[in-house]
């Protein structure tokens, strides 16, 4: 870098002294900019980011000082070098001007050849700066960005996505069969491979895509304002250039094929991250089925439909969420400390709870990873749940379709869903009970044999006792749901409230046999349980 490629701001509140320093820099640099104080260079430094900026200390509104530290406090795409203008020399001025982040004084009156020195002694730390930068930023082998680099720049996308509703999607890729490339010709060959696949990414990718050596023989690739669909014909497109065109390794030329995964953002992927995992799910299957192709997320769902679009409907006609979810026995309130949150996922074997405030409404879920992360610390038992749980919880309402909560179950890697009334939590649907639900649909239809059985493990008297209770009040509430709503005067089809209850009601029963061996400490002399299609039995 040289100060001809330099992009300089000057603020100042004086006007004669903008157009001295500007007709001083006045070819010299690749351009200026004006401000006449901090507030408006702020929003030209937002808009546009300068490599330099020469501004003067005193100022109306937001002076040098204010500007230098609110500069230093930016996310900025580059390293800002900054200048003082002032006639303002005392040590504890000085020192108080290094430590807002400035990187040079300027003393008045300034003298035009002094400015230009000093600014190409700036120009030489920016370029060191900028190297230094792009060391750390950038794959020694391949020359693109690593992947935390790549995730740093995901979070910004991922940010202007969703504010400005954008369309985002992730590619990630996988050479093929790498390590036989690596076993057979040796890793200089491998490396002469992967310098070519990076140099052939680059070339098909825009100034704003974000590619990366994502780690080994994989790559991502995210692509800002573009649809899975798009996604899908840009990784078409840089497979077949792939496969066309190989690779020349000294001794000979190897023909090299990639898998790729496409995904987009959904209005339920939650994470930035989540984004990467429905992408990399792809690339999965993409390898599965054979490799040397492209698979879009959106695929993936087609692959765990049922057999045909009539039994589909068949199946699901009138199935509601409240007709499948299991009740929530009790919540965790967003006030509870961590301790009491613990000993209530303990006490009823939960994995996860729902978080409300103090109108019931859903504001978060907890679960025992959240957990993990604060029992480090013996201060986070007493801190309140709400600043462990998290805020970002996928809810649908009762009368949900479950078709719509079954397909989203299939295509991403969440477990359960909330289930809510009015924003307030009734239920949960997981993929444990959605299969329990469909067994015995499909039993009561006489369309599936029941030849499940169950075995139990050893457990303490008191802990049974207790268990015991707990799971006899949730079964009476289901009993008490279903008995309600059947005496209702209505017309509802309550069938698969039904089938939905049973099955509520069958894993409880099963709980109870299961605890029952043990209630009194002595467990001998009393078989395997299981439940038939004949009812239930002790052997």
């Amino acid at each position: 870098m040289n100060t001809a490629e330099l992009k300089v701001l000057l603020v100042d509140d004086e006007p004669l002294m903008l157009r001295i320093l500007g007709r001083w820099l006045e070819g010299r640099v690749a351009g200026i900019r004006l401000a006449a104080d901090g507030e408006q260079a702020l929003r030209i430094i937002e808009a546009e980011c300068p490599d330099v900026i020469i501004t003067d200390w005193e100022m109306p509104r937001v002076n040098g000082l204010e500007l230098c530290r609110a500069v230093r406090e930016l996310d900025l795409p580059h390293y800002v070098y900054i200048f003082f203008l002032t006639a303002r020399n005392s040590h504890e001025e000085i020192i108080a001007g290094l430590e807002a982040g400035a990187n040079d004084f300027l003393a008045k009156p300034i003298h035009q050849g002094e400015l230009i020195a000093r600014l190409r002694a700036g120009t030489r730390v920016l370029d060191l700066e900028r190297r230094l930068s792009r060391l750390a930023s950038t794959d020694p082998l391949t020359g693109i960005f690593t992947q935390r680099t790549f995730y740093e720049h995901l979070e910004k996308e991922w940010a202007r996505a969703q504010r400005f509703r954008l369309p985002l999607s992730c590619v990630m890729i996988d050479l093929d069969y790498f390590k036989r490339i690596n076993d057979t010709h040796g890793h200089p060959a491998g490396d002469t491979v992967l310098r070519a696949f990076a140099e052939l990414l680059r070339r098909h990718s825009r100034q704003s895509d974000i590619v990366c050596r994502y780690g080994g023989e994989e790559f991502c690739a995210l692509l800002p304002e573009t649809n899975e669909e798009q996604a899908g014909l840009w990784a078409e497109r840089l497979r077949r250039a792939l496969a066309d065109h190989p690779i020349d390794i000294g001794e000979k030329c190897l023909t090299v094929t990639a898998s790729f995964g496409a995904a987009q953002r959904y209005d339920d992927t939650t994470t930035a991250e989540q984004l990467v995992d429905l992408a990399d799910q792809a690339l999965l299957t993409a390898k599965r089925a054979g490799r040397d192709r492209v698979v879009r997320f959106a695929q993936l769902a087609g692959e765990t439909d049922l057999e045909s679009a009539e039994s589909q409907e068949a199946l699901f006609r009138g199935m509601l969420a409240r007709h499948v979810m299991t009740p929530l026995v009790a919540c965790v309130h967003q006030d509870e400390i961590v301790g009491q949150a613990a000993d209530f996922l303990l006490r009823l074997r939960l994995s996860s709870t729902p978080v409300v405030d103090d109108d019931g409404k859903l504001v978060g879920i907890l679960s025992d990873k959240d957990l993990m992360a604060a029992i480090v610390s013996l201060d986070s038992w007493q801190r309140p749940v709400r600043e462990i749980m998290k805020p970002n919880v996928i809810c649908y309402e009762e009368d949900a379709p479950v078709r719509t909560i079954y397909e989203f179950l299939c295509r991403v890697s969440l477990r359960r869903v909330v289930i809510t009334n009015e924003g307030r939590p009734t239920g949960a649907i997981s993929r444990s009970s959605l299969i329990r639900w469909f067994r015995n649909l499909l039993i009561s239809r006489g369309l599936l044999t029941d030849h499940e059985s169950w075995q139990v493990a050893d457990t303490e008297p008191q802990s049974a006792r207790r268990r015991v209770a707990e799971t006899s009040h949730e079964l009476a509430a289901l009993a008490a749901r279903l008995a309600a709503t059947a005496a209702a005067d209505s017309a509802e089809d309550i069938g698969p409230l039904v089938i939905g209850s049973a099955t509520g009601m069958q894993s409880l029963v099963t709980d109870l046999l299961a605890y029952s061996r043990y209630v009194s400490g002595n467990s001998s002399g009393l078989g395997a349980m299981a439940v038939g299609s004949g009812g239930i039995s002790i052997d």
